[in-house]
């Protein structure tokens, strides 16, 4: 009987990386940052207008208060058991495409049902007017909002983020992905609130009588969130073509791990709940998403009720104006802890960069209650807060992926499944846990669509919009003084090698190390693309009428003048290092020389 082929053997749906190694080009650029980019923009307008929407378009805060503010905590239960039901598919899941990257295309087809019920399908209703429709609205928007945060979005978000972990062994290149990684949702959340902020008078429409016109509205979201799910797609399909699951691909000349059954989710649990590191970086993650969140879906809610226009009204297109100066502010010392998070990591560690950060922007934050409706102070705390938080947003990723290396070192069981269902459950359901705490605040101080600022109002955003990341970022810093997982990450490596090679030797296999593995596999990549190369140069000529030889002459010419350029280059990079680093000795030797003096 011939063994069942999975779809993923086809070629069509074959990764576009070959390289054994990770590679900035085109796996970091395309793979982790332009495909992710686009496809978070979707969540990130959720994160950022979704609540906006309801509140002053749908107005429903004010004819179904209860709604607001219960759907997005009731739903974490839902997000919670999607998130359950990603990371069991990713446990049994072992094809040629991975078991994470080929749940980034079923995310596709649920993300447009959500999305089509949410904003096409879900009828206009308010309290003034279609107020027949009320009860659809909210069962669309009830089953619209699940299907996006409790089975689209984790489908997408925990796959994605279990990428970086799937990705490679090499901690340096880890810790280069998951840079890049973690700063697609900066990008995704920057382009939305620095560059959408000022084009909100489009989504939410002020009429001629200065009130916000809800039907034109209404009519305008539905024409954006169409033009929202031809990028989300495009996004997906970016990342999944160009990522690659190295780790994965470990089993694949293993025949003892091809036939082991995935650890069950007790086993993973058991291992989990007695690991300290694990729980430290389990509670890192939910303190990081609830202030990130608090703050994200509060910014737009606190610059409307802080800072007016110049006429003295507030307003939401005058408050994104506030939001998106605020947004591009605040993006330059995140944009600058990018490059400065990974060497950073790799010369103190990421636990201690991350707990730097975490005190720095505790500071930052206690800054901005000194005059929370001044802005200049609020954009001082903002940049102070935003700069500490870079490591905890670059690097959080590859510290997750040690501690999981530390797992299987130590117990010969990989936890991906259970480890990233709690993740993505974290993620996913902190944006419900924050927007009903917002909600929830709100209809108690008197927030509705005509009165958007008040004494209350506006003390009730700082303590959500400052005060809850300053708190969450205050506690990080003291439990990431216990984070020494890192020390142990050599041994482990050595010790999951010997592992793995005294399997395959005891199921009377033959041991080929992983590196060298995928170094072959590149190998024969390049030969194979090679000839491909030749063939179509060979087509070409007979086409033209060109002479192959010639052509090829003239290729290999091209070639060779790109590798002595190279190598030119290596060298004087060497030369001049090797400068420094003598101009550095005799330095030292002169002042060690006047010492003794």
């Amino acid at each position: 009987m011939s063994k069942h082929k999975s779809i993923f053997e086809n070629p069509i749906l074959s990764t576009k990386v070959k390289s054994a190694r990770a590679k900035i080009f085109p796996e970091g650029g395309l793979g982790y940052f332009i495909g992710p980019t686009l496809a978070l923009l979707t969540n990130s307008v959720l994160s950022s207008y979704f609540n906006k929407y309801l509140t002053d378009v749908l107005n429903m805060n004010v004819w179904a208060s209860w709604f607001v503010t219960w759907l997005p905590v009731v739903s974490v239960i839902f997000v919670v058991l999607g998130n359950i039901l990603v990371g069991r598919l990713m446990d049994r899941n072992r094809t040629k495409a991975g078991k994470a990257r080929p749940l980034l295309l079923i995310s596709i087809p649920i993300a447009v049902l959500a999305l089509l019920v949410l904003f096409i399908i879900s009828p206009f209703a308010n309290d003034v007017i279609n107020t027949e429709y009320q009860v659809t609205a909210l069962v669309c928007v009830a089953i619209g909002y699940n299907l996006w945060f409790a089975v689209a979005y984790p489908f997408y978000y925990t796959s994605h983020a279990a990428l970086v972990n799937l990705s490679t062994r090499s901690s340096k290149d880890r810790s280069l992905l998951a840079t890049i990684s973690n700063a697609t949702a900066l990008a995704a959340m920057g382009l939305v609130n620095m560059i959408g902020s000022f084009f909100l008078g489009f989504l939410f429409v002020q009429g001629a009588d200065g009130k916000l016109d809800a039907q034109l509205s209404y009519d305008r979201w539905k024409i954006f969130i169409i033009i929202l799910l031809v990028v989300n797609v495009i996004g997906v399909l970016v990342e999944y073509y160009f990522t690659r699951e190295r780790i994965t691909e470990e089993s694949f000349g293993k025949e003892t791990l091809e036939v082991k059954k995935a650890a069950s989710v007790r086993e993973q649990a058991k291992i989990c709940f007695k690991d300290k590191f694990w729980w430290i970086i389990i509670v890192f993650f939910f303190l990081y998403q609830l202030g990130g969140m608090m703050k994200n879906v509060s910014q737009l809610y606190f610059c409307t009720a802080q800072f007016p226009g110049e006429d003295g009204i507030f307003s939401t297109a005058q408050g994104g104006i506030w939001n998106g100066t605020l947004s591009i502010i605040g993006a330059v010392p995140t944009a600058l802890g990018m490059v400065i998070a990974w060497p950073l990591s790799n010369k103190i560690g990421k636990g201690k960069a991350i707990l730097f950060g975490a005190a720095l922007s505790a500071i930052g934050g206690a800054i901005g209650f000194i005059a929370p409706d001044n802005f200049v102070l609020v954009v001082v705390s903002f940049v102070i807060k935003a700069l500490g938080s870079t490591p905890a947003m670059y690097l959080s990723l590859a510290l997750l992926a040690d501690i999981l290396d530390h797992q299987e070192a130590k117990h010969r069981i990989r936890t991906d499944g259970f480890t990233m269902t709690i993740y993505g459950a974290i993620m996913a359901g902190m944006t419900g846990i924050a927007t009903g705490i917002m909600n929830g605040v709100l209809a108690g101080v008197g927030y509705d669509a005509v009165n958007v600022s008040s004494d209350a109002i506006r003390t009730a955003l700082t303590w959500i919009f400052i005060g809850g990341e300053t708190i969450c970022y205050a506690v990080i810093a003291v439990i990431f003084i216990f984070m020494k997982v890192e020390k142990y990450t050599d041994e482990d490596h050595r010790t999951i090698v010997e592992n793995q090679k005294a399997e395959v030797e005891a199921s009377g296999g033959v041991w080929e190390d992983p590196a060298d593995r995928l170094k072959r596999e590149e190998e024969e990549a390049d030969a194979a693309a090679e000839a491909q190369r030749k063939e179509e140069l060979k087509a070409k000529c007979a086409k033209k009428g060109l002479n192959f030889e010639e052509e090829e002459a003239k290729y290999q010419a091209v070639q060779e003048a790109k590798r002595k350029a190279a190598e030119e280059k290596a060298a004087a990079k060497k030369k001049a290092a090797e400068e420094k680093a003598e101009a550095k000795r005799k330095a030292a030797e002169e002042k060690e020389n006047n010492k003794k003096k």
